[in-house]
């Protein structure tokens, strides 16, 4: 059984946000995730699929004596880490000031053969 791995990392949108999509592949066939991914309305769906098609390119570059097919392969792992958070300042009433927390977060999806 081959695998292969594909990080997008510093991704400017919420880990909460992104986790709610990447649940939804977790495990499913990379035909299906696709699927998915592509027509999902979030708008972190998009990054995902673009990471989740660089992982598949990375596991048929592996071993290109080989012929595969797509419809082998399946969504072994996908996780979505917290990544750093920049911090902003937004004017508030009678002087004072709210913190603002732009957070972001790294995806990490790893493809592998059903055989």
């Amino acid at each position: 059984m081959m695998e292969a791995k594909s990080t997008h990392k510093y991704i400017g949108t919420s880990p909460r946000k992104m986790r709610l999509v990447i649940d939804l592949i977790r495990g499913k066939s990379v035909d299906q995730a696709i699927e998915i991914l592509h027509f999902s309305p979030k708008h972190s769906s998009a990054t995902a699929e673009k990471v989740l098609r660089s992982a598949v390119s990375n596991l048929m570059n592996k071993d290109e004596n080989t012929k595969h097919e797509v419809s082998d392969f399946f969504v072994k792992e996908a996780f979505v880490n917290q990544g750093p958070t920049l911090k902003r300042i937004s004017a508030a009433p009678m002087g004072r000031a709210y913190k603002i927390r732009k957070r972001s977060n790294h995806v990490t999806i790893v493809v592998a053969t059903k055989k």
